[in-house]
């Protein structure tokens, strides 16, 4: 050994480990390829991902929610990634896009995608009949037969009221179940599995997909089905209420960005600013987006803008973690490494315990909120309901 590699470490490197990999082995594990290759610049961070979410989201039952963004379902992304985090209790609620939903139903009825080409002529494609997402290649047909089985499912009795995302995904989830084992499938859909497992899923924008069009379709023909934005806005934050007042961490892992991320963080500011209950945001954030900051739009949020608005404890900034890459190239490797190193948790089973979950938050607000401007931990001006007002 050399002198020189026995010297002891400079103090203003004690905390930063030596940058030196060992070579790529021909039967290295993903999670091991994480751990000993990618150690600096989105590598680095992709790593930090892995190990901020096996190591202080998971531990002691932190509750953890996921927001979906991008059209990962019809990559294939629910099947392979999603349904064995949701099964290994690694997810216990949901945000998502209505079209990631959607176009789970696909596999969650056997219908056939394809792997294609991003350069293909789609003039050709529409007169072929064939729908192009990227590379993703599939028959009109698909889309028409989803439809109908939406609009079939719908009119049944148990969907003529109001009622939250939460509640019309899990009876929509129900159905594609109970199709999955006619069919003899087997984890094919997340919609299934989050029935399954007692996962509330939520659409911050019900409207804006296949599924709300086929909705507000079926409202035409009299169906009596609307979508309660309000119960979703505070069964939200009821959970987050829920994890926190129980002494549990609330996290976020956010996929893309989008509406989905704000309705997911803005659980916290709805806690704060609004109920008028102390709190000081969620305990961790891990993003993975390709959308940049300085454009100033949600999708490129950082966590530390997000502490100023309430949404994450200014604690435990230090903690957060934003991967920019591709979520289709992130979630396999983060998946991998989690379910190899974490063992599968208790099912949370939040859905089922939906009410009371709402009635305590409920509760707690009436209590200590207000009409006028609530009091908070934050300096604020001291006027209150006059504000806007103009002295004469």
């Amino acid at each position: 050994m050399s002198a020189s590699s026995k010297r002891p470490l400079s103090r203003k490197f004690a905390h930063y480990p030596r940058l030196n990999p060992l070579g790529v082995g021909r039967n290295i594990s993903a999670a091991d390829l994480v751990d000993q290759t990618m150690l600096a610049y989105n590598g680095g961070r992709l790593r930090e991902a892995c190990q901020l979410l096996t190591r202080k989201m998971l531990p002691e039952d932190g509750f953890v929610g996921l927001s979906l963004t991008g059209a990962l379902t019809p990559a294939g992304l629910g099947k392979s990634c999603l349904i064995p985090l949701m099964k290994a209790g690694f997810v216990d609620w949901i945000v998502s896009t209505g079209a990631n939903l959607y176009h789970d139903l696909h596999f969650g009825l056997d219908m056939h995608l394809h792997s294609g080409s991003p350069f293909m002529d789609d003039v050709e494609l529409h007169r072929e009949g064939v729908i192009r997402i990227y590379d993703v290649l599939f028959d009109y047909n698909v889309l028409l037969d989803t439809d109908a089985f939406v609009r079939e499912v719908i009119q049944g009795p148990e969907f003529q009221r109001p009622m939250g995302t939460d509640e019309f995904h899990h009876l929509l989830g129900k159905y594609v179940s109970e199709r999955g084992r006619r069919l003899g499938l087997k984890d094919s859909s997340v919609l299934a599995a989050a029935y399954e497992c007692g996962i509330p899923i939520f659409t911050s924008s019900p409207g804006d997909s296949s599924i709300g069009m086929n909705v507000a379709a079926m409202a035409l023909r009299d169906s009596r089905l609307m979508f309660d934005v309000n119960r979703d806005v505070n069964q939200t934050a009821g959970i987050v209420y829920h994890a926190k007042s129980t002494r549990h961490t609330s996290s976020v892992f956010i996929l893309g960005g989008g509406s989905p991320k704000n309705f997911m963080l803005q659980t916290e500011p709805q806690i704060q600013e609004v109920m008028g209950i102390r709190e000081k945001g969620h305990d961790y954030f891990l993003q993975c987006t390709d959308a940049r900051p300085d454009t100033g739009g949600l999708s490129g949020a950082t966590p530390a803008e997000a502490v100023s608005w309430g949404k994450v404890d200014p604690d435990k900034l230090p903690d957060s973690v934003v991967c920019y890459t591709d979520s289709t190239l992130a979630l396999p490797l983060i998946s991998a490494y989690v379910l190899s190193r974490v063992p599968p948790r208790p099912l949370k089973r939040l859905y089922d315990r939906r009410d009371a979950i709402l009635d305590a938050v409920k509760t707690r607000y009436l209590k200590t909120g207000t009409v006028t401007k609530v009091t908070t931990s934050r300096k604020i001006a001291k006027r209150g309901s006059s504000v806007g007002l103009k002295k004469r």
